[in-house]
């Protein structure tokens, strides 16, 4: 896991986003949702992880799955610790909600990993 590559210790930020049609959509809107794409991402849970609580990306799904929400996409981020101490919880609370914030305005997602229930890397454009 890259995470355990660092220099300094990490706590790893996830925001769990649900997919769903804006309040207002169009015919076309909706054809391109039921697709795969568009549509607006909304948070719905967050979480960090310190590196001893991480197994593997199937585990972190699993652990989702029990909180009884259907997430689409997941955002990761990394909050790198000081001085070989790795970051507390507490550390973490206002990096996750700087994110969410950011999932609200709509910008930034350039700065985190994306990745879906699969997986696999996802891009925005």
């Amino acid at each position: 896991m890259v995470g355990r590559e660092q220099l300094e210790p990490q706590r790893f930020l996830f925001v769990f986003l649900e997919a769903t049609l804006p309040d207002n959509y169009n015919d076309e809107e909706k054809q391109r949702f039921e697709s795969g794409h568009g549509g607006e991402l909304t948070p719905i849970m967050y979480v960090d992880k310190s590196l001893d609580e991480l197994t593997d990306f199937a585990d972190l799904v699993s652990e989702s799955k029990q909180m009884n929400h259907d997430w689409t996409i997941v955002l990761v981020a990394c909050l790198s610790g000081q001085n070989g101490l790795p970051p507390t919880p507490e550390q973490a609370e206002e990096p996750l909600n700087m994110m969410v914030q950011a999932v609200h305005n709509g910008s930034a997602f350039s700065k985190y990993l994306a990745f879906d229930k699969q997986g696999i890397l996802l891009s925005f454009s």
